[in-house]
């Protein structure tokens, strides 16, 4: 693996010589790439890495949004003041005449960006506040005096003002007499604004932007009528406004360039906002990259194409457009061109909400993709993020989870799009550092990092989880690498079990030939007509049923072979064993089949681990139609039965197998029975039981003789608090282990009772009337047969889920755990939505030793489903899951005895198996030689380090060859004294016999 800062150098050099095309207007390269791209190439998993040493992080507000006192100190109303009050109720009642009032708490909002630790504060500059009538004059005293305050105190605590000149509040007053930003009025009275806060603020300013997302002004404002000044329908008026805002932004760029730039040393840009948009069902052909590209054009590209490219328009608006889009003069063209310092990008949910996906494109949420194409086709601009977050309900308080998770992957794409894709961000700011009023949607979505009560007197700045998160993000600069994404080499022990897990197995009883059991003779083609002719009256003596006679035994175990392991786990068909679910009629030639499987297995030193009820998807769940139809597993006397379909499996297969799962996943299985709780909960009990009398059975009639270990195999997937700053959360988590896990093993492995904290919640939900759901009680002689009844333990893992606390209300398993699941939107996932986290099954395996002692453990089955070609993921997945199974034996010493992949082969569609089978014929996946190869290796090492476990045996035996050699006249000495004393012996026992002898 490349070292990151290597691997920087590498992307740069290559952009460098050319191999990487970076030529200005090759956006649509990325949409290429796209299809090529591997989800799971290191450069496309999560980064753990930090950001470059000057990367500035910072948040952001605007004075709308946030200030308040709308009319207090001589601030003039604005074009959003009118707007909200004369349209009172489509705000919800709600206006941002007071907000999150940061004018008079402004010591506040620096207390919060202090507690962050940022660098960087983007915030905007009221104008109306300076020039209640737009216009220059004397301003406003008040308001100056705010700013100056305000700019003040952030350098005197080191952090840099980012200032806005206009975020949407244009002064009422230009609006009422020139139309707004339809005039070209507008252009110089923006520019005079600008000069005045320059002269006034420049000396501590270094970063200014003109305007903030001036699409969503012109579209917004003018198109739709969703935002002030609320025009809606008049075309030519927006593409006037564009016109005249991308003139009023160079103008005042111009200025600064001449004025101010010497003396000032800053930078101006203007804020660019955009979405970013991928073809559906990932179709990537021309047509559908152009219409992507022309998308982007439509909206970034509008005003990016004119300031960062050629100073015109894009080709695509001016052909489609024509007639409405106004024209630049080639002086204003020149003009325009290059007037920003840096790009000054917004990626947030108003650019999506603008974004209409037409002619099968999709809107993505991926923002590396977007920078990468403002690379490409902007000739690799110097990026500052000035807007970056996401919108969480109004109802939603401190406790933002799903914020986090997708502000984790915004940073995590910047990240990714420096390191690997040489993009040049030099900053990120979160938007928005506390909630205020969210323009169209008011206050019924939030954006703050800290949580505001709008409605209360103190206002009092919470930081949310959000804000807890992403301080934790400044102060470790990105995301520093953890023993989480560390590879590790080494071997298992040499008894390690390699394994494949499979459903019920399906009995073929028909056997290939009937060569040697048909007592018939034939004569062949005695009639000319190439056929066989049975001779009649003639019995011929046959051999005894052969299990090579059983042809899909044979391709079975070639399927197994492939794999190199040395276990093959599958389950039996108590239906076809049992079609009456008891002992009253048994299906010897089934038993004979499985028998056959068995014995086959082990002439190729392959042992069994024999499952005797797997249940399915089945609408009898697998079981004997007469159990099911009687109650399944809500009867105890199902239990019963299940204790004698043991004992016949012990008693026919027992001789030749090892190891014994009673009943695969009733964790899971329970879950059928979800009428109610007392469903659930009573068909796991009485599965407990099943289970218990079986091994009581085995241990007492069968163990002596066979040796065999007889355990239950559970579904053990991980979880994680999905918010690590809720206690809440963490105690969810917990609940979600006892509830799946501890219910099963507690009274197996510890108490013979189920876990006092699950008991404990259930009476806590029913005093509070929020549930009736009980246990069930074992009686003291139940809990002595479930004590102990296990000889290992047995988990089938297959992901990690993020759990949230939810209060829930309701009398089924389900509600009970209030909890509800949740995945990082950073895991990579399957096509069924498993997410895969390798070291989640380190922290369930460290979870049962640490619960319950070190016994030992097998991972029973462990897969992903993939539906690729490649199988790609798969070979991932096994990689990375059993790396950390090793991590588990050797770094955490869990006694851990082997593993097993699910599974061998698919039926029909491609998902979980090794093997595809179709039509009679299996062929093997990519992953059957990746797993076959870990096998052989008993783990992970370099060809040359690779020992096998023979080796080691031979190198033991070497050990001792070579101390006989060492030590050879000692030897010598020793064996002739043996032989010696032993003639002595023989001769003195000779002579006594003789001297007894009669005469």
């Amino acid at each position: 693996m490349y070292s990151q800062g290597l691997l920087r150098h590498l992307v740069f050099s290559l952009l460098c010589i050319g191999l990487i095309a970076c030529e200005p207007g090759d956006g649509r390269s990325v949409w290429r790439r796209l299809s090529s791209l591997n989800p799971l190439n290191e450069t496309q998993l999560f980064l753990y890495d930090t950001f470059p040493q000057d990367f500035l992080w910072g948040a952001g507000t605007a004075a709308f949004q946030t200030e308040g006192a709308w009319d207090q100190d001589g601030k003039g109303p604005s074009i959003w003041d009118h707007f909200t009050h004369s349209q009172y109720i489509r705000f919800g009642n709600g206006t941002a005449d007071s907000s999150s009032d940061s004018y008079r708490l402004w010591h506040k909002d620096l207390a919060a960006l202090q507690h962050l630790g940022v660098q960087t504060y983007g915030f905007s500059i009221s104008w109306p506040r300076l020039f209640p009538n737009g216009t220059l004059g004397a301003a406003n005293k008040k308001g100056l005096e705010f700013y100056n305050r305000l700019i003040d105190s952030l350098k005197k605590v080191n952090i840099e003002p980012i200032v806005t000149l206009y975020h949407w509040d244009l002064p009422l007053a230009l609006q009422l007499k020139y139309g707004g930003w339809k005039s070209e009025s507008l252009v110089e009275i923006f520019n005079d604004y600008a000069v005045f806060c320059f002269e006034t603020f420049g000396d501590r300013v270094k970063y200014w932007v003109t305007i903030h997302n001036p699409y969503l002004v012109a579209w917004y404002g003018y198109g739709t009528g969703m935002h002030a000044p609320g025009e809606a329908g008049n075309s030519a008026a927006v593409f006037a406004v564009v016109h005249n805002l991308i003139k009023a932004h160079a103008n005042v760029w111009h200025t600064y360039n001449k004025h101010f730039r010497k003396l000032q040393g800053g930078f101006v840009s203007i804020a660019l906002g955009s979405h970013w948009i991928v073809p559906g069902k990932g179709d990537m052909n021309p047509v559908n990259v152009e219409r992507c590209q022309q998308s982007m054009e439509a909206v970034l590209g509008w005003f990016a194409a004119p300031i960062y490219g050629n100073g015109d328009y894009p080709a695509v608006l001016k052909n489609k457009s024509q007639g409405l889009i106004p024209s630049f003069t080639e002086d204003e063209k020149e003009y325009i061109s290059g007037t920003a310092d840096f790009f000054a990008f917004s990626f947030g949910p108003n650019n999506f909400r603008s974004a209409l996906a037409k002619s099968g494109q999709q809107v993505s949420l991926n923002m590396r993709q977007a920078l990468n194409w403002i690379k490409l086709e902007y000739n690799n601009p110097r990026i500052l993020i000035v807007e970056s977050g996401w919108f969480t309900d109004h109802k939603v308080t401190t406790e933002d989870t799903t914020a986090i998770y997708l502000m984790k992957k915004f940073i995590n794409e910047v990240l990714q799009a420096i390191t690997y894709d040489g993009v040049d961000v030099f900053g990120y700011t979160a938007w928005s550092l506390v909630d205020g009023f969210e323009w169209q949607y008011a206050y019924n979505s939030r954006r703050g990092l800290f949580y505001v009560d709008i409605n209360s007197k103190e206002k009092t700045r919470i930081p949310k989880t959000s804000a807890l998160f992403y301080k934790q993000i400044i102060k470790q600069h990105g995301f520093p690498g953890s023993e989480i994404n560390q590879p590790i080499q080494g071997q298992f022990p040499c008894d390690f079990q390699w394994g494949v897990s499979d459903s019920t197995l399906q009995v073929h009883l028909t056997p290939s030939s009937p060569q040697f059991t048909d007592p018939n003779l034939y004569l062949w083609n005695i009639t000319g007509d190439g056929g066989l002719h049975k001779i009649s009256g003639v019995k011929l003596k046959t051999r005894s049923a052969q299990c090579t006679a059983f042809s899909a035994i044979r391709n079975h175990l070639h399927l197994v072979r492939k794999l190199k392991v040395d276990h093959y786990r599958f389950a039996l068909n108590w239906s076809l064993i049992l079609p009456n679910g008891g002992l009253s009629a048994i299906n010897l030639e089934a038993l004979r089949y499985y028998r056959c499987v068995i014995t086959e297995l082990l002439k190729h030193n392959i042992k069994s681990m024999v499952t005797l009820y797997h249940p399915t998807h089945h609408k009898h769940l697998g079981l004997p139609l007469s159990l099911h139809s009687s109650g399944g597993w809500l009867n105890r006397s199902t239990a019963h039965a299940f204790r004698d379909y043991a004992d016949l499996c012990f008693k026919e297969l027992g001789e030749w197998v090892g190891l014994w799962i009673t009943v695969n996943e009733p964790n899971r299985l329970s879950h059928a029975y979800n009428v109610s709780s007392s469903d659930t909960y009573t068909a796991a009990h009485n599965l407990i039981m099943a289970h218990a009398m079986a091994w009581q059975l085995y241990d007492k009639h069968y163990r002596v003789q066979q040796h065999g270990m007889v355990s239950l195999s559970l579904h053990a997937d991980w979880a994680e608090p999905a918010n690590p700053y809720l206690p809440s959360h963490a105690a969810a988590v917990q609940r979600f282990l006892q509830f799946e896990l501890a219910w099963f093993m507690e009274p197996i492995f510890r108490t013979g009772d189920y876990p006092t904290a699950m008991r404990h919640y259930l009476q806590e939900k029913n005093i509070e009337g929020m549930s009736r759901s009980t246990l069930p009680y074992f009686t003291e002689k139940e809990k002595k047969t479930v004590r102990g009844a296990a000889d290992f333990v047995a988990l089938n893992h297959f992901t990690t889920r993020l759990v949230i606390h939810q209060r829930q209300n309701g009398s089924q398993y389900e509600h009970d755990r209030d909890s509800k699941l949740m995945s990082d939107i950073t895991w990579p996932s399957s096509p069924l939505g498993l997410s895969v986290v390798p070291w989640g099954i380190r922290r369930v395996l460290n979870w049962v030793k640490n619960s319950y002692g070190n016994i030992g453990l097998y991972i029973t089955a462990n897969g992903v489903d993939d539906r690729s070609y490649t199988d790609e993921l798969r070979k991932f997945y096994i990689r990375h899951y059993i790396e950390e199974v090793l991590k588990a034996h050797q770094q955490d010493h869990v006694n851990i005895k082997g593993y097993y992949s699910w599974k061998l082969q698919d039926k029909h569609m491609p998902q979980f198996g090794l093997f595809n089978s179709h039509y009679y014929k299996s062929s093997s996946k990519p992953s059957v030689h990746f797993y076959s190869q870990l096998v052989t290796n008993n783990g992970f090492l370099s060809e040359k380090q690779v020992q096998s476990c023979e080796e080691k045996d031979t190198q033991k035996n070497c050990l001792l060859c070579a101390l006989i050699l060492e030590r050879k006249p000692l030897f010598f000495f020793g064996v002739c004294l043996l032989i010696i004393v032993a003639l002595c012996i023989s001769v003195l026992l000779i002579y006594k016999k003789k001297q007894k002898k009669p005469y």
